[in-house]
């Protein structure tokens, strides 16, 4: 928050874990139309990751009775970053405790957000280490581009919903080190959408307002793209392949981001999306505050936000 000193124990998003009751139809569209690489698989989940991804996943697709995120993980910045971080998150009561961890890491302390979303904070983990078929010509990236499908390039955020934002607002920053960078405000108050990070990235989380009033549902997961122009071939390669998509290709007004959103096959939203060379560099950043009449002007050139993006979210 502003006018604090920047905490980066913890230093990226690692991974989300995703709930599908469609699992080889998900599985299918990771694979084949986003793109993402097989890692391994252990039980009813599959781990996937985007070809610069370093770790042995980003994304964890787990077979379940239902849809949404199963929880979201973080990478501390070291052994006694992650001391420091569960020692601030058991202050705050929220801890759920120790797991072994799985594949793609080691020990993890899980927690929960005030609205019932689960996370792990975790150091120890796997880099991928590509077989020889996938090995790149140069040593600095994890995988050779393969041009599967959309052939994303790594995992960039989530966005949650959350009954309400405002006691998530105060938590990030205790939890995580978080630094809010953008926000919405409405008319009477109510913080609408919050946006957050953990480095100098301009955000890997945000949490928007669940109008249905419910807890712990998920809004979308989002990987990056080197190019604008890869966003608009992503749209034809969901057209061809029968993916149903929401909104896009545009551009937000909030955080600049070049986006196309669809549904995967179980209905859990996938953001497409070039952010451009957005970086937060300045250690005293200001929040940037939207207020209602700002987004009632749409996005960065006007379109209008589709209304199911307001009421749209998994479990449906």
């Amino acid at each position: 928050m502003a006018g604090t000193e920047p905490c980066f124990d913890v230093a990226h998003l690692g991974h989300v874990e995703l709930f599908t009751d469609k699992p080889e139809a998900s599985l299918a569209f990771f694979v084949n139309v986003l793109g993402l690489t097989e890692s391994g698989r252990d039980g009813g989940s599959v781990y996937l990751r985007g070809f610069d991804d370093y770790e042995f996943h980003t994304l964890k697709l787990t077979s379940a009775g239902r849809t949404g995120v199963g929880h979201v993980g973080y990478r501390c910045a070291s052994p006694q970053a992650l001391e420091r971080r569960v020692k601030a998150i058991e202050a705050l009561g929220c801890g759920i405790g120790w797991t072994e961890g799985d594949l793609g890491h080691g020990p993890a302390y899980r927690f929960r957000d005030p609205d019932d979303h689960v996370f792990e904070v975790y150091y120890e983990t796997k880099r991928y280490v590509a077989p020889e078929a996938e090995k790149p010509a140069l040593k600095n990236i994890a995988q050779r581009y393969h041009g599967r499908g959309v052939c994303v390039r790594r995992l960039d955020h989530v966005n949650m919903l959350a009954a309400r934002v405002e006691p998530v607002r105060d938590f990030l920053p205790a939890a995580l080190g978080s630094r809010v960078t953008e926000q919405i405000v409405l008319d009477d108050g109510t913080l609408a959408g919050c946006w957050f990070t953990v480095n100098n990235k301009s955000y890997d989380i945000a949490y928007t307002v669940d109008h249905t009033g419910r807890h712990g549902r998920f809004h979308h997961v989002t990987y990056a793209v080197d190019q604008r122009e890869d966003v608009l071939r992503a749209a034809d390669i969901f057209l061809e392949n029968g993916i149903h998509i929401e909104t896009g290709p545009h551009k937000h007004a909030i955080q600049g981001t070049f986006f196309l959103y669809v549904y995967e096959p179980a209905g859990n939203r996938v953001e497409v999306a070039n952010a451009g060379a957005r970086l937060v560099l300045a250690p005293d950043w200001e929040p940037v505050t939207w207020t209602e009449t700002d987004r009632k002007k749409g996005q960065a050139w006007g379109l209008r936000t589709i209304e199911s993006f307001h009421t749209h979210g998994t479990p449906v």
